[in-house]
């Protein structure tokens, strides 16, 4: 493949300024293929010759996406400013014979925000324009307008080229000298963060040092400062301040707290020191710093809690490090070179036992170890309301072996990527300045869980050696524990991704918005297609609405997504996903030897930057055949509103244009149940019974009518007349847990990661699908119809009973006394998992008795239904419901003329 014809835009002559050598060299390299080998490079010389700047090309081939990546957007001129993009993309396209980085259009940002346009991804360009920037000279770049998926190329772009071996130059529109990461701004993204400084081999004069303490009696007295020797104790996440009216660079901080014989203060990098320095400034770092700066501390920023209570901290002052006044010279002192005599303190550490959790006050501050039993998928939560920065987080479970619970932890993005997205079950997990989230007074029956503070760092397998804390007593003997367990116990208790419903909302409404008034927290149920449609990919939010409990159906395990491929329910409040997942099965059977743990992650703390996994003993896999039944579905989806629904086709264009010409209404944007290929959903994988209680369960003697579905009088009597009917019950294959296989772990890690910025083929591949993993739990799920308060509008939504009998505390079950409803859907299914290994009987579970009565407790009450929400990609939202509130509860005072 050659070089990219004008990969930094402009191509040929166009493109001046900055890059106009670089540009000139790629297009003379695509120049033979211009001929007729690269479609690209004439639709590039055909638009910009265009007396329009715009074209719309012919059919156009299949293209490959190699990269999308991010930047800054530069603030419009008033009025536009309120409705313009926070942040810009530019989009490398591969055709075969070259590549073209093109700027997207604004309009279609929502592609990559719901990851419809990724990497790996297949498309066609309808049109597209040439855009010249006005401020330089001859410059200018390709603008994709109109795109259409073209089908194959799944998450992982199987067969897409790679980007070609070079540094990446700056983006396409505006002044940025660099990307950032897709997803979050708390990551190091691109060529310009250095990995590892080299650290410096210099003679410290000890009598031409100052100390910390010095300084905080001297500063203001002093305009230069005398070298500083110092040891990094706590170092924070990076800080992205950037906003498109700021006209900065490289709009990046971070702090550290250093210390010395007298004492603790905090430093800051600024700028372009952070790309610089920031991965090479690690904790236990010592530095020698000259030309610093001196500023009064920022009062609001996070103090981590340093290991050593005694030591003395200089709160008023902070060290400030930046390019230029003055420019700071950073040195970093080898360990080896390191003298007792220069009287710098050791990192200290503050590590707990998960026996010594349950004790701990809310906020405490603690570090901790543990052996991964579980790792949720990556997700996503907006910073602020309509705005399009996230923080970006996953659930971990791990055990240390002092007790029989887990820690659960709550893992923000703390500046790691590299270790961020490699967690995985069977890994040593270190988190330091982890924080104790618990309330008594709020939910006595609620789990404590820690969560990551501003300061904290994680550490897996393979980049423990060399760590401060391998020194620590309670590493030492959680070391030692590891030696004493058997690899195949261990492995039983794994699990990897899916839906994690934690925390668990409080007990009591009034309690779930506190903080909120009741009319701000509540959401009408016809608003939830504009919620989900507001999504972004992987964006968890968590909403109540008020309804009516009137339907609940169950559907079978061999029916539920995570046996089966994902059901295709198209949901119109976003695009359509082209791709299909294979319905196929296949259990992995681990087959080998009782190993002890310490062959496989001990030598993490002792070998190189390396994880040991790639050792283990190969899994053997069987094929085992599913026998499917499709339940008979009398009513489908589509017949239930009062109001026609016309089935859309499924030509899933992404621009209005494009559904304009195949007479898509943009407006008619409700559910309806309908495959890929048009069929009707008794024909497709969405397994659901009817919505009039028949099932093809037959009736026995000794039950009685074995009934699989539930509806209310109410019901009956609306579910005809209805103006909007959402179904959002579909269960999706990332929504299911699966159980953790070491032999497929990066084809695993990289379902439950998030999409990459730039492809990376691979070299080994697998034609495993994620359907064929078992499920961690194998349960059915439930369908519950919540009807609107005013008898217009229902939805349907999912509950998915979690539960794993190799780790009962993995998913805590639901309070019976707080929920009936949920807890009893709960309970039941776990106990009839734990009574019975017959697939049979799992397949052919009926709502139970306790079920009913419990719903019909329920019959025609208003409650309040508390649904968490995600964004899978594409068009997959899974929308779970969490909890019921009762409207009338104990204590609670009435609201205007009703109760709340």
């Amino acid at each position: 493949m050659q070089d990219p014809t004008p990969e930094g835009g402009g191509g040929g002559g166009g493109g001046g300024g900055a890059r106009p050598a670089e540009e000139r060299r790629g297009a003379a390299a695509a120049g033979p293929a211009s001929g007729g080998a690269s479609w690209l490079q004439r639709v590039f010389e055909e638009v910009r010759g265009s007396s329009q700047l715009s074209v719309s090309p012919a059919e156009p081939p299949p293209l490959t996406v190699v990269a999308v990546e991010r930047y800054l957007a530069e603030a419009p001129p008033p009025p536009a400013a309120a409705a313009a993009p926070q942040y810009w993309y530019d989009v490398t396209l591969a055709d075969g014979a070259c590549h073209q980085r093109c700027y997207l259009a604004p309009h279609l940002n929502g592609l990559v925000q719901r990851a419809q346009l990724r990497a790996g991804a297949r498309l066609r360009l309808r049109r597209c324009s040439y855009l010249y920037d006005e401020k330089r000279l001859r410059y200018g770049f390709l603008c994709l307008e109109e795109l259409e998926p073209a089908g194959g190329g799944g998450g992982g772009g199987t067969g897409a080229p790679s980007p070609p071996r070079r540094q990446r130059p700056p983006p396409l529109r505006g002044e940025k000298k660099h990307y950032l990461p897709l997803w979050n701004n708390e990551d190091p993204y691109g060529d310009m963060w250095v990995a590892d400084k080299p650290q410096a081999q210099v003679d410290v004069d000890v009598s031409k040092l100052t100390s910390l303490g010095q300084l905080e009696m001297t500063w203001r007295s002093r305009a230069h400062f005398h070298p500083l020797l110092v040891r990094v104790l706590h170092k924070s996440r990076l800080r992205y301040y950037g906003k498109p009216e700021k006209k900065l660079d490289m709009p990046y901080q971070a702090y550290f707290e250093v210390a010395d014989g007298s004492g603790m203060m905090s430093m800051v990098l600024w700028n372009s020191l952070c790309p610089e320095w920031y991965n090479s400034i690690k904790v236990g770092t010592v530095l020698l710093l000259e030309q610093y700066a001196i500023k009064t501390s920022y009062p609001f920023k996070t103090q981590p809690t340093p290991g050593d209570s005694q030591m003395k901290r200089f709160p008023t002052i902070e060290i400030s490090l930046n390019v230029r006044d003055p420019p700071t010279k950073i040195s970093i002192i080898p360990e080896e070179m390191v003298k007792p005599e220069w009287g710098l303190p050791e990192v200290k550490y503050r590590f707990i036992t998960r026996s010594e959790l349950d004790d701990l006050p809310n906020n405490h501050s603690c570090d901790v170890i543990g052996l991964v039993t579980f790792v949720g998928r990556a997700e996503r939560a907006r910073k602020r309301e309509h705005g399009e920065d996230f923080w970006l987080y996953r659930w971990a479970h791990a055990i240390d072996g002092t007790s029989d619970q887990p820690f659960i932890l709550e893992l923000f993005a703390t500046s790691q990527p590299d270790v961020f997205e490699h967690i995985h079950p069977m890994t040593y997990l270190v988190c330091t300045q982890m924080r104790v989230v618990r309330d008594l007074t709020e939910n006595p029956s609620s789990t404590v869980y820690l969560t990551t503070s501003n300061e904290s760092q994680i550490f897996i397998t393979g980049w423990h050696k060399g760590q401060p804390y391998t020194k620590d007593t309670k590493v030492k003997n959680f070391i030692q524990w590891t030696k004493t367990q058997r690899e195949a116990d261990q492995m039983k208790k794994t699990v990897i991704g899916g839906y994690y419903p934690f925390p668990r909302p409080p007990n009591n409404f009034l309690k779930y918005c506190k903080k909120n008034k009741v009319e701000s927290v509540l959401k009408a149920i016809g608003e939830t297609g504009k919620e989900i449609q507001d999504l972004h990919y992987r964006e968890h939010k968590r909403i109540a609405v008020q309804g009516i409990i009137s339907a609940i159906r169950y559907i079978s395990c061999s029916s539920a997504a995570g046996e089966a491929s994902g059901v295709e329910l198209v949901q119109k409040d976003t695009s359509r996903s082209l791709e299909s997942s294979a319905t196929s099965k296949e259990d992995s059977v681990h087959k080998g030897k009782n190993t002890n743990l310490q062959n496989k992650e001990v030598k993490s703390f002792l070998g190189p930057h390396c994880p040991p996994g790639e050792q283990r003993q190969a899994v053997q896999s069987k094929k085992s055949s599913v026998k499917r039944k499709i339940p008979r579905r009398v009513n489908t989806d589509a017949q239930q509103g009062s109001a026609s629904v016309t089935p859309v086709p499924s030509y899933p264009y992404f621009t209005r244009s494009a559904r304009r010409k195949f007479g898509l209404d943009e407006f008619r944007r409700e559910d309806f149940v309908q495959d890929k290929n048009g069929q009707a959903a008794s024909d497709s994988l969405q397994y659901s019974t009817d919505r009039e209680g028949m099932s093809d369960i037959p009736e026995t003697a000794d039950t009685g009518r074995i009934r699989d579905s539930w509806q209310s009088d109410l019901w009956a009597q609306v579910k005809d007349k209805l103006m909007k009917y959402l179904h959002h019950s579909t269960i999706f294959p990332e929504s299911i847990p699966r159980k953790f296989d070491y032999v497929h772990k990066d084809l695993l890690m990289q379902q439950y990661n998030l999409h990459a910025a730039v492809h990376q083929p691979k070299e080994t591949r697998t034609d495993k699908n994620i359907n064929e993993f078992k499920s961690a739990s194998g349960l059915g799920y439930y369908e519950v119809t919540v009807l609107g308060i005013n008898h217009d509008v229902a939805v349907d939504v999912a509950f998915l009973p979690l539960f794993c009998p190799e780790d009962p505390h993995l998913f805590q079950l639901e309070d019976i006394q707080n929920d009936t409803l949920l807890s009893c859907m709960s309970c039941i299914s776990s106990c009839q998992q734990k009574a019975t290994s017959n697939e049979r009987l799992c397949d052919m579970f009926p709502l139970s008795n306790e079920i009913v009565k419990a719903a019909m407790d329920l019959d025609g009450k208003h409650v309040v239904c508390i649904l968490d929400i995600c964004h899978l990609g594409d068009d997959k939202v899974e929308v779970f419901l969490s909890k019921i509130y009762k409207t009338v509860e104990p204590g609670v005072e009435p609201l205007e003329s009703g109760a709340i």
